[in-house]
């Protein structure tokens, strides 16, 4: 008799939570589940996980932070970080501090475990490469949004922009992020 993998599953969203988690079951793995860093600490604080998905924003902080518990209490786990808005600013910080791979959702559950069992980090954009203008604008915009907890009025004020200039901008992906 093998014994399953424990799997830490981070994640606000309790429906789509515990959809992941089933699906995580049903390919073997033991799963954990908690919505919150506190949530997540507290499971932490009595054993280490092989590997963990995250979401990025959680209602009490980052899934950074997340991030940061799971690869103290074991320097060996494998973390994948989700999220709803992807930036490059943050895949880089989450690749940098330990995490396998940055994906943004919605993802499929097999995407998530091809993620994990890498043998490498993903790598981001190499130095190299310069973004567009349209990119960095586009991301920016939507940390800015995020900062604001989706409010576009708020973020269009803080942009000094129109709203709907805001939004408009907003639907138009630069072709790099696609």
């Amino acid at each position: 008799m093998s014994m399953k993998t424990s799997l830490l599953l981070v994640d606000d969203d309790q429906i789509l939570r515990q959809r992941m988690a089933q699906a995580f079951e049903r390919r073997g793995y033991l799963v954990d589940q908690a919505q919150s860093v506190s949530e997540a600490r507290t499971l932490l604080s009595s054993r280490s996980y092989p590997l963990a998905v995250i979401d990025l924003s959680l209602g009490d902080g980052s899934g950074l932070e997340v991030l940061s518990s799971v690869l103290e209490a074991s320097k060996l786990a494998r973390a994948v970080i989700l999220t709803g808005y992807g930036t490059i600013a943050t895949s880089v910080e989450a690749i940098q501090m330990g995490a396998v791979h940055y994906l943004t959702k919605p993802t499929h559950v097999d995407s998530i475990l091809v993620a994990l069992q890498e043998k490498e980090a993903s790598e981001p954009d190499s130095p190299t490469e310069v973004p567009s203008l349209s990119q960095v604008e586009w991301e920016h915009m939507q940390r800015v949004l995020n900062d604001c907890d989706g409010n576009i009025t708020r973020a269009a004020k803080l942009l000094g922009m129109h709203r709907r200039s805001l939004q408009r901008k907003l639907q138009k992906v630069p072709v790099k992020l696609r």
